[in-house]
């Protein structure tokens, strides 16, 4: 029997790094790895998460600019600052902020 996985974290909450500094805006989940092995290989051995928890796509900014990160669940915490994201590619997705949650553009909610 496959147990069921359930994510921390929901599409629209704003999350940051738990060692590096960036945060970014949760806009896809995946319950598992489900990246490039070359990207996996790419991670130090002594630093790579685990395979088997919830991975998220961020739209992702750092004091220097702005891109699409992949994160595994175990390196993330919720971020708390009430600051919106930046990223240019955000406003395509989300409709809007509501208590420090984006919203989806109702078209993209199924």
């Amino acid at each position: 029997m496959t147990e069921t996985k359930t994510a921390k974290f929901q599409i629209g909450q704003i999350v940051r790094h738990r060692v590096y500094s960036f945060r970014g805006v949760v806009f896809d989940v995946d319950a598992e790895f489900a990246n490039s092995e070359e990207w996996y290989d790419s991670i130090p051995e002594d630093v790579r998460p685990r395979r088997d928890q919830p991975f998220y796509h961020l739209f992702a900014e750092n004091d220097d600019t702005e891109y699409v990160a992949y994160v595994s669940e175990q390196n993330l915490l919720l971020d708390t600052s009430g600051e919106p994201i930046r990223h240019p590619q955000v406003r395509q997705l989300f409709k809007g902020m509501k208590e420090g949650v984006y919203l989806p553009e109702d078209d993209l909610v199924n």
